[in-house]
């Protein structure tokens, strides 16, 4: 009979309340997101687990490279030899600018030193694949195959052969994050070619990017290339962002809606130029006021007075 008096055990093991459970995981997140917003406390973190994930991502991306690299390679010979025939006249047409190139690159570089101004900057990079984009489908962002291995730091432009397609934002061990020009958190000092106004461009998040701060009644137009103006310290001047393709003006607004579409092929590219970070410009000092010129009698010897 005591054993029939003996409780059968419990089932479930009653542990935390869910409340506490919650509590405790929202107040740990929240910790861990300002330990990593203040003190980067979770980059190396980070940085571990793209290298195990990146080459599961890179598995995952096969089939559809295999699909594209596959219908590329059985094109038919006869749209190849078209091609070859379309990039052998088109080299042919380029052939007499290319062959002065040198000649006026001396010549400028000659006038820039008669008149006592800065030598241009020079341009150098390193190619590199998009190998996928990125899921979230509120970003503008790819990734590419190259990281710290071939040491990519964060800032460094990324263009192709039509013009400036975005920045390094973030870099891993085996591969690094470029932000698109048309990201909605992405900005780009340019200049109007025509006319020298500088402003600055914001993704819009669809392909396009939009001139912000420009003037109503400025001089801005339908086809007008904007540029690089290099003024943020990161892009070198003269590196073609978009050309404008809408100019809304309204009386009520100060300020004019104007609508750009991308120089390079932004969303569509495989290959791109990961070009060298800027050298840090050096500030000059401002001269020393000069010293005032001491009188007669303040510049005598004592045996004078």
């Amino acid at each position: 009979m005591a054993g029939l008096d003996h409780a059968p055990p419990p089932f479930f093991k009653r542990g935390p309340a869910p409340l506490a459970l919650l509590s405790f995981y929202v107040a740990f997140s929240i910790a861990l997101f300002v330990l990593d917003l203040r003190f980067h406390a979770l980059d190396i973190l980070r940085q571990g687990i793209s290298v195990i994930t990146d080459p599961l991502q890179r598995l995952a991306q096969a089939p559809v490279r295999m699909l594209t690299e596959g219908s590329d390679y059985f094109l038919t010979l006869e749209s190849v030899q078209e091609k070859n025939r379309r990039l052998e006249a088109a080299q042919l047409e380029a052939a007499p600018a290319l062959t002065r190139l040198a000649e006026l690159e001396a010549e400028n570089q000659r006038l820039r030193q008669l008149l006592g101004l800065q030598p241009r900057e020079k341009t150098a990079g390193q190619a590199a694949h998009i190998i996928y984009t990125a899921r979230d489908p509120f970003t503008r962002r790819v990734y590419l195959d190259k990281g710290l291995q071939q040491n990519l730091v964060p800032g460094q432009p990324v263009i192709d052969e039509a013009g400036l397609i975005g920045q390094v934002t973030r870099v891993f061990p085996l591969s690094a994050e470029v932000t698109l020009i048309t990201d909605k958190d992405q900005a780009v000092p340019v200049q109007i070619l025509r006319t020298g106004l500088r402003s600055v461009t914001f993704g819009l998040g669809n392909g396009q990017v939009e001139l912000k701060y420009i003037p109503a009644n400025a001089d801005v137009q339908v086809g007008d290339l904007l540029v690089t103006s290099g003024l943020d310290g990161i892009y070198m001047p003269g590196f073609p962002v978009a050309k404008v393709a809408h100019v809304e003006r309204d009386s009520a607004y100060a300020f004019a809606r104007i609508v750009a579409t991308p120089a390079a092929a932004v969303e569509s590219h495989t290959v791109v130029m990961v070009l060298d970070p800027r050298p840090a410009v050096q500030p000059h000092p401002d001269p020393l006021p000069e010293k005032p010129h001491l009188g007669t009698k303040a510049s005598a010897s004592p045996q004078e007075h």
